[in-house]
């Protein structure tokens, strides 16, 4: 039995709902270090007040996939993630701008960065569920082609509100401009009313249908043939992780009584190895005493992942560990570096702001522009030359940044990075989804996001520190080595098993 060959509408109102999801990331990736800004954040804890978003991507996506994997109503199994995550993100991006402070404005993140990963992650495997080898990289194609043009248009918001429509881009202090909060109203809306479009034009595979599908499938991933970590190794590494979470949050607690509690965000990245540790250890005593539940599950399938997801999570690892960089620090390494102010009332400020959003707009079009071609480079070369070419392009767009003064170079800066954004939202799925069961996409599909948060969370907290400590608070170092980061990416990418090539959907 296989699956029915999907005709290309079909495969686009599938894919629609992305068109949503990423009008309402890319607001928040543009406008929210702007948004702290004018509330009173210090440059170098910028970060820090980042992290709500990849700590609840880490929390929610492995827990959504499980239980949709597990999920079956009259709405199908994953599109009731969809709309669930759709109205309370649009609640979210409608609250946002109109945040009193600084902290309702991070926990607001929180929640609507919740919210957005409640709706995103069932979207991967549902390219999984409903299309067959094949046809997947098409599918993943076009999930790309709606998040660079959701993205387009949602990051040149705020930029076209105030230039071709006279809305005001600054306002009294603390206060968000006018221009920034109608771009976060329409957002909602768009957000609601794209991921509804997917709920209504799509179905779904039933679960008896999907293990029919798997069970006359010839090709055997590589994710059926792992074995189960055991209990006595999963006991070992937790041991090793909660060792060097313990020897890291000492050293932590030392550097923060020498400064002050200057480097308090290090504690996150200390506490959560340590966490690790104990929840490997704690898991392999409750396997040992044949206790089994989701809980356990969770934790035991991080450690059986399938070889190629485990050789492709450092290549993502460096890739995100590069953009968010590039989210975090964008907007003050232009406004400072290039435009040279730092006065977040000044009209230079916001009038610097508002490019930024153009550049964001800029290397979101070119990664919707590029999302067709990729897959057809990469059937003359290979899935591995292909994404190692488009990271290496995107890395040396970050560190231009560095040497530019106008604001057409820094626009030409964003074609690399919007050719290795386009290749980051595609290939890697594609070349990890052959390799992932059926009965478990959903899962894995969200434990691999671990690999796009874990490098968000590092980023987070330790690149406030190194630019304060070594950079003389200058944003702009921390895009040069998201840059090196991205190429590292690139060059691992060769180091990745896989046995197929991108095939081309006719």
């Amino acid at each position: 039995m296989e699956k029915r060959k999907l005709a290309f509408w079909e495969i686009w109102n599938m894919s629609f709902g992305f068109l949503g999801i990423q009008f309402g990331f890319a607001l928040q990736n543009a406008n929210t270090s702007r948004i702290f800004d004018t509330l009173g954040a210090e440059v170098d804890k910028i970060g820090l007040y980042w992290l709500a978003a990849p700590l609840t991507g880490l929390i929610i996506q492995p827990i959504v996939g499980y239980f949709s994997d597990r999920t079956w109503t009259r709405l199908g199994r994953r599109r009731p993630y969809f709309l669930v995550g759709a109205i309370l993100s649009s609640i979210a991006l409608l609250f946002m701008p109109n945040s009193p402070s600084l902290w309702v404005a991070i926990g607001t993140l929180w929640i609507m960065d919740s919210s957005i990963n409640i709706s995103m992650e069932p979207f991967r495997a549902f390219v999984g569920d409903n299309l067959s080898e094949q046809q997947r990289t098409l599918g993943f194609s076009m999930q790309s082609f709606f998040i660079g043009l959701g993205a387009v248009v949602g990051s040149a918001l705020p930029y076209i509100f105030t230039n071709w429509f006279n809305v005001a881009n600054t306002a009294p202090e603390g206060i968000i401009p006018p221009s920034v909060k109608w771009s976060f109203y329409i957002g909602g809306v768009v957000f609601l009313l794209a991921v509804l479009w997917t709920v209504i034009r799509s179905k779904e595979y039933s679960p008896e249908e999907l293990h029919a599908f798997e069970k006359g499938s010839e090709n055997h991933n590589d994710a059926s043939h792992e074995k189960t970590c055991s209990e006595s190794r999963q006991l070992s590494i937790g041991f090793v992780l909660t060792i060097i979470g313990s020897l890291l949050t000492y050293f932590v607690h030392d550097l923060n009584q020498t400064t002050k509690d200057s480097h308090k965000e290090l504690y996150i990245l200390s506490i959560g190895i340590l966490t690790a540790g104990v929840l490997f250890m704690l898991v392999s005593l409750l396997r040992k005493k044949q206790i089994n539940n989701g809980f356990t599950t969770i934790i035991t399938d991080l450690l059986n992942m399938p070889k190629t997801m485990k050789q492709l999570a450092w290549v993502q690892f460096f890739s995100w560990f590069a953009l968010f960089s590039m989210w975090i620090y964008t907007t003050n390494a232009v406004t400072g570096h290039v435009f040279g102010t730092t006065d977040a009332k000044s009209k230079i400020y916001n009038d610097a702001a508002d490019w930024v959003s153009v550049m964001f707009t800029v290397y979101n079009g070119v990664a919707a522009a590029v999302a067709f071609l990729l897959p057809v480079l990469a059937k003359r070369t290979s899935n591995k030359f292909t994404h190692m070419l488009a990271l290496v392009f995107g890395g040396f767009g970050l560190i231009s940044i560095y040497f530019l003064s106008d604001k057409v170079g820094l626009l030409l800066a964003m074609i690399g990075v919007g050719i290795a954004w386009a290749s980051i939202l595609s290939i890697p799925y594609a070349m990890l989804s052959g390799a992932l069961p059926a009965q478990k996409m959903g899962y894995y599909m969200g434990v691999f996001n671990f690999f796009v948060v874990i490098p968000q969370i590092v980023a987070g907290t330790i690149l406030g520190f190194l630019v304060k400590t070594f950079f003389n608070n200058e944003p702009i170092y921390a895009l040069i080595i998201g840059g090196i980061s991205m190429i590292l990416a690139g060059f691992l990418t060769l180091t990745v098993t896989t046995s197929s090539k991108i095939n081309i959907n006719e």
